[in-house]
């Protein structure tokens, strides 16, 4: 129960990786603030952590939106009363070749995943800089360094969180608030049950572990740069891909 006295907002939460992040931090002890576009997505990840024994609070919050972050901070800052952990997870993707994509699909990834990213950052920086302690571990992809034909919004989106990250860790470091990231490879969600048999097959074959990785070996990751056990690490970036990219 290393995070007990503690509580984080996860955002992003109301499946897959988000889900898992919010659970395990639930686990070890944490009250979580929630936050996706709609409140009523999140009733499952909810009922796991209140049958955990943990406060658990949800906040309707289009991550995109500067007035939605600042009151969904402010909210859970007047709710848990300190504000320990941020894990920015939302993200969507929006996959085509370049020479088809549309500045629409363009502009909605880097708004959510990127843009999204900043305003959370900013908003809970000001309170953990206040408190000189927090963690924020923010969720990348292996494709923000190695990019993928198809993808370039998402892979620019992710690029962007990467360079954030280092970034903010260190104007924050002074003031003991970390910033880390997360790159996860292909992970076993919704999203990869939709890939054909022939393309599942294509992926594995690229990673030396050959398998998908679980939410939770992200979530087991984030955990570690939320918790006290990571305190003299800040600016990283850990790639959870079963080897795919070293």
């Amino acid at each position: 129960m290393i995070f007990e006295g503690k509580s984080a907002i996860v955002t992003g939460a109301a499946r897959g990786i988000g889900q898992a992040i919010a659970v395990k931090l639930a686990e070890m002890g944490a009250d979580i603030a929630l936050c996706d576009l709609q409140a009523d997505w999140l009733v499952e990840t909810a009922d796991k952590i209140s049958a955990l024994g943990r406060t658990v609070k949800c906040y309707a919050t289009d991550v995109s939106k500067a007035a939605d972050v600042d009151a969904a901070v402010s909210s859970a800052h007047s709710d848990f009363g300190h504000i320990d952990i941020l894990v920015n997870n939302a993200g969507i993707t929006k996959d085509t070749l370049l020479a088809r994509m549309s500045e629409e699909d363009w502009d909605a990834v880097i708004s959510v995943n990127l843009k999204g990213t900043f305003l959370f950052t900013k908003a809970v920086s000001k309170i953990m800089m206040k408190q000189r302690s927090g963690s924020i571990v923010n969720i990348a992809s292996i494709i923000g360094l190695i990019g993928n034909a198809g993808q370039c919004n998402y892979s620019a989106s992710k690029a962007g969180v990467i360079a954030l990250t280092k970034s903010a860790a260190r104007e924050l470091a002074r003031r003991n608030v970390r910033v880390n990231a997360v790159a996860p490879g292909f992970i076993q969600t919704k999203m990869t049950d939709k890939l054909t048999e022939d393309m599942q097959k294509r992926m594995l074959d690229a990673i030396p572990m050959a398998r998908f990785g679980q939410p939770e070996d992200v979530a087991d990751v984030v955990a570690y740069l939320a918790g006290d056990g990571s305190s003299y690490v800040t600016g990283q970036v850990l790639n959870v891909c079963g080897g795919m990219v070293m």
